[in-house]
């Protein structure tokens, strides 16, 4: 059986039959929930970044903005959106897939469910394409709690990104917008810049200039290039805090490449443990 593409593009949608999937709306920032109930894809479940997707600190200090829940909870926030094991998911927001789409497609992924793929440039893609859209809040049936016992994909904790940023045999990746990895500007963190022996490849470029993803062969070469032979082993991924760098976790799964270690704390973290950082001041 081949494997199913992790994107699926709004034409294709439109066509499979709507109580074959279960749709997910994964819009976060200012009013997202507020937006999903004045309007979203009918039939679609909302999820809510900060409170399913992550358990949120008061002090970023510890694993960053958006750290990971505890497999009880994210096992429970399943449950609540009538996700089982054998069910195909299809997560959309309004950002491309950068917004929490791509976090939660990481997420169900590294819950080792099989059936999930992300909409090809989310919401409006789809209203383009004809799909229908609604204000109705759908009813629907929790199911048991989703089998969760650990995060079957790599992650790297702080100590691990310390260690590979100053070894040639790794390669961290920071998919920030290139202003903020260099430090001129930073919107949500206390400090601007990035980690020392980072390199920038930002998540932007993982779409063309219709904001839909790349086709997988432009992507397996520009990734290729990027990695330059180092192994998923080998290869760190993060952003500000762990959510838009899910974004080329699925770029890279789209190319064919298997997925390497996601950095959840990201800068958010490192930029408040007295680490060392790499700013406009010090360049």
């Amino acid at each position: 059986m081949s494997k199913l593409s992790p994107i699926i593009n709004a034409e294709e949608l439109v066509k499979l039959n709507s109580s074959a999937i279960i749709l997910i709306d994964a819009r976060a920032g200012i009013n997202a929930e507020e937006n999903f109930k004045a309007e979203h894809l009918k039939g679609a479940r909302y999820v809510d970044l900060n409170k399913d997707l992550a358990t949120v600190d008061c002090n970023p200090k510890n694993g960053g903005r958006h750290p990971l829940p505890s497999f009880s909870k994210f096992s429970e926030v399943l449950s609540k959106l009538g996700i089982s094991p054998s069910s195909h998911v299809v997560i959309y927001d309004d950002k491309n897939g950068s917004n929490a789409a791509a976090r939660f497609w990481w997420m169900l992924k590294a819950a080792k469910h099989e059936k999930v793929q992300v909409l090809n440039g989310g919401l409006q893609e789809a209203v383009k394409a004809g799909f229908p859209v609604s204000s109705e809040i759908e009813n629907f049936e929790k199911t048991r709690n989703y089998p969760i016992t650990e995060w079957n994909l790599k992650t790297a904790a702080i100590n691990e990104v310390e260690k590979a940023r100053n070894n040639s045999e790794n390669i961290v990746i920071d998919v920030r917008d290139k202003n903020r990895f260099d430090g001129l500007t930073e919107p949500l963190d206390l400090i601007a810049g990035h980690i020392p022996g980072a390199v920038n490849v930002p998540f932007s470029e993982n779409l063309d200039e219709n904001g839909l993803f790349k086709s997988p062969e432009v992507l397996s070469k520009k990734y290729t290039e990027v990695l330059n032979n180092k192994t998923s082993e080998n290869v760190i991924v993060h952003c500000g805090s762990g959510v838009t760098a899910c974004h080329t976790l699925l770029a890279l799964d789209y190319a064919g490449i298997e997925i390497p270690k996601l950095y959840v704390g990201s800068w958010s973290e490192w930029s408040r443990n007295d680490r060392e950082m790499a700013t406009k001041e010090t360049k």
